[in-house]
């Protein structure tokens, strides 16, 4: 019996269709397993962060480079890039270690009250100050004090925190007395500084006062030796949380994940994981277990020509339709019956057409929207057309108006006529 013949469909086993799919999943040769311990395999790691490549190497050495000074640093990079990473490690590697690290995040406050969180407010200063706040900079005394996205931190108070950088003093709101404070401050941001001081959007006082030391972060798309390595990261991290056992992943799998952009970077790669471990059934991710990725790739390598292969119809033999000629026909095509197989042999239930191919049922749902392969209410049944489009209400051409001023005989036949 051959590797193909032994294999188990689970379209022709519904029943317990998700103990098939693991026994088919492990005994299928044609599937390349990859152990989470090989994608970690000569990382390097420092205070919660993982790195494999340059750019992240030169990041670490930057940090041990600046821990013992107290002066301020900008962290710049795209969301997601672990800005607040990097600042943690500044925090638990430098002298001020012992102390909080606080968090103000300058996109998220209240506009009138800001300045009261950042430098606190005596009793009374203002209506509903009923006692006294000591801010964000006297709770990060003796610590450390990250301000995210500074970008986003009115005008206003930029210049009172220039003042606070300059001479570490600060004046809480209502009080005419100055607190000194001794902390180290780092601020983090995802914009562009020097085109906001260009456009007159950021104090260019301020941004020279920060940008004196800066740590950039590079994005993910350009730096894939990372992938791996944050993969196994987030792998081990999700396998506590949820209290999972997953050790491997799919060839196909991660070949998915690096043909992937990551406009989120390192953030968006972590909800990835996080969703499937969660899709998984077992100790090992497959394709199938990233619906995004999937779906991103399978149109991808479909617009590429029959030529190409497609790694979801690799993994669905079992709904294939017999008469479909591989040879003489599309990719796209040959996914499209096996979706409208599925369908008939489940009778039009797509929770079952989902199980027989071994996707996700939201996965399922935009497999048949982009093939466009709609759903009779009724039957329930595929529909072999595909989706009508809607055609638009036609819109009336209003009249000309008419000349003014009116004539005599317009007014007698039009009362309401009005200028």
């Amino acid at each position: 019996m051959s590797a193909q013949q032994e294999f188990v469909s689970v379209g022709d086993n519904f029943e317990g269709g998700g103990q098939l799919r693991e026994l088919n999943r492990r005994r299928d040769p044609r599937i390349e397993w990859i152990s989470v311990a090989e994608l970690s395999a000569g990382c390097e790691t420092m205070e919660g962060m993982v790195a494999r490549s340059r750019q992240l190497r030169t990041v670490f050495t930057a940090v041990e480079r600046l821990r013992p000074y107290r002066s301020p640093i900008l962290v710049t990079g795209e969301t997601g890039t672990g800005k607040e990473l990097v600042a943690r490690a500044l925090h638990k590697r430098g002298p001020y270690a012992r102390g909080q690290f606080v968090v103000f995040n300058c996109c998220n406050f209240v506009e009138a009250l800001a300045e009261s969180q950042l430098f606190g407010h005596v009793k009374g200063a203002f209506t509903d100050a009923s006692q006294e706040s000591q801010g964000c900079f006297r709770a990060a005394n003796c610590g450390t004090l990250l301000l995210d996205e500074i970008g986003d931190l009115p005008l206003g108070l930029q210049g009172k925190l220039l003042r606070a950088v300059e001479t570490c003093e600060i004046q809480p709101v209502g009080s005419t007395q100055n607190i000194r404070v001794d902390l180290r401050l780092v601020a983090a941001t995802n914009r562009d500084l020097a085109a906001m001081v260009r456009g007159r959007q950021f104090r260019a006082d301020l941004y020279y006062r920060l940008c004196a030391t800066t740590v950039f972060l590079t994005p993910l798309r350009e730096r894939s030796a990372d992938l791996e390595v944050l993969l196994a990261h987030f792998i081990r991290r999700y396998n506590q949380v949820l209290n999972k056992r997953v050790e491997f992943i799919s060839a196909d799998a991660l070949a998915a994940l690096r043909r992937r952009s990551w406009p989120g970077n390192a953030r968006e790669l972590a909800h990835a994981t996080e969703n499937a471990i969660l899709a998984t059934p077992d100790d090992r991710i497959g394709l199938e277990d990233l619906p995004t990725a999937a779906i991103e790739i399978m149109e991808r390598v479909s617009d590429n020509g029959a030529g190409s292969i497609d790694p979801i119809a690799e993994t669905m033999p079992a709904v294939a339709d017999e008469g479909l000629q591989p040879e003489s026909a599309t990719l796209k095509s040959i996914v499209r019956n096996a979706l409208l197989n599925a369908l008939q042999k489940s009778a039009g239930n797509r929770r079952r057409a989902a199980q027989m191919l071994g996707v996700s049922r939201s996965t399922f749902y935009r497999m048949l929207a982009s093939h466009g392969i709609s759903l009779e209410p009724s039957s329930r049944m595929p529909s072999l057309e595909p989706a009508r489009r809607i055609e638009e209400p036609k819109i009336r051409v209003a009249e000309a108006p008419r000349p003014w001023p009116p004539t005599a005989q317009s007014l007698s036949y039009d009362r309401d006529y009005v200028r």
